[in-house]
């Protein structure tokens, strides 16, 4: 299966890159706005998956070109560049590409981060209102820091929520997450409950802010 990170060259999607790299046979595809620097970024995480013995099939192209390509296609970028995004693909998207958001509008002041959802309910929700009609929307991967993410040597033991409207595209999304070793993808109902699940990220990064013995927290349901 080929995996597009789109704006993969940021925080989350080295991490997912990463991990996807190392616990599973996909082709990756680093996708950006400027093609040169996903070639740089994917030079950098070949770098560091040889350094975990693993020879990885990662290659780099715009943004249009890796969602041309790919048969997932994950947002790795920031909840307010989502929707643009989407749109500068959308031709390229089509109903056997699934398009996964992992993005949460969040605000942060003196006391912590607060979720801050867009209009629509949700970022998930935003983003399946920005797609074409065809494509199935999936959000996954929202309460996972990405610098744990990004940190080969540690250890997961986390769970990811999954949230869809097409079954089929769900599976495939719950299947994916749970090949990365450690964490377990959990069916958490249809993109309704988007919110309910991207509200969790900011919980648990003000849990990491006040206790100093946490950092990277993130979710395990018991």
């Amino acid at each position: 299966m080929r995996i597009a990170l789109l704006g993969g060259t940021g925080d989350i999607g080295e991490g997912l890159a990463l991990r996807f790299g190392r616990d599973t046979d996909h082709e990756i595809l680093i996708g950006s706005r400027d093609p040169e620097k996903a070639r740089d970024a994917v030079e950098s995480y070949e770098e560091d998956l040889e350094r975990q013995g693993v020879d990885a099939n990662v290659k780099g192209f715009a943004n249009e070109m890796a969602a041309d390509r790919a048969d997932v296609a994950v947002l790795a970028v920031p909840p307010y560049y989502a929707g643009d995004t989407v749109e500068a693909v959308a031709d390229e998207l089509d109903a056997d590409t699934i398009l996964v958001t992992p993005a949460v509008g969040m605000q942060g002041d003196e006391d912590g981060l607060h979720y801050h959802p867009p209009g629509v309910g949700s970022v998930t929700e935003l983003v399946a209102q920005r797609a074409p009609d065809e494509v199935p929307v999936v959000g996954a991967f929202h309460n996972l820091a990405a610098g744990k993410l990004a940190d080969l040597e540690i250890e997961f033991d986390l769970d990811t929520l999954v949230v869809a409207d097409d079954a089929d595209a769900k599976k495939r999304v719950l299947d994916l997450a749970n090949e990365i070793e450690g964490l377990r993808a959990l069916d958490a109902g249809p993109l309704a409950n988007s919110a309910e699940v991207e509200s969790v990220t900011p919980l648990v990064i003000n849990i990491a802010k006040y206790n100093d013995e946490m950092e990277d927290v993130g979710v395990k349901f018991l």
